[in-house]
């Protein structure tokens, strides 16, 4: 059996391998964590920023709105609540769905036993 090389993938990025990625300066990152109240690294012994896939694509999604789609910075803070609500919303519409498919299936099971009557 080869031998297999295993790959360690990172678990955290400093804010300039961040900025480097998404081709802003260190001090917009540092902006929008203050701004975006739910962009939180992790910080080390010296307080330098540590930041996870999850940090990092929460800063993609406000880089898009902001720099690529032109939302203002309350637009974009709105943008990112309606998608953080559907998840939701969705659960609300599937459980109306499951009540409606439940009343489908009765009414035909009703309209089968009086053809067959």
């Amino acid at each position: 059996m080869p031998y297999k090389e295993r790959t360690i993938g990172k678990l955290y990025w400093t804010i300039g391998e961040v900025a480097v990625e998404l081709g802003v300066n260190t001090s917009l990152i540092r902006y929008w964590e203050k701004e975006f109240g739910t962009l939180r690294p992790r910080r080390n012994g010296k307080g330098d920023r540590l930041y996870t896939h999850k940090d990092i694509d929460q800063l993609r999604r406000i880089h898009h709105l902001v720099k690529e789609q032109g939302f203002t910075l309350n637009g974009a803070k709105e943008k990112l609540r309606a998608a953080d609500a559907a998840p939701d919303r969705l659960a609300e519409v599937r459980e109306r769905l499951l009540t409606v498919r439940g009343a489908l299936v009765e009414l035909r099971e009703r309209i089968n036993e009086a053809v067959t009557a």
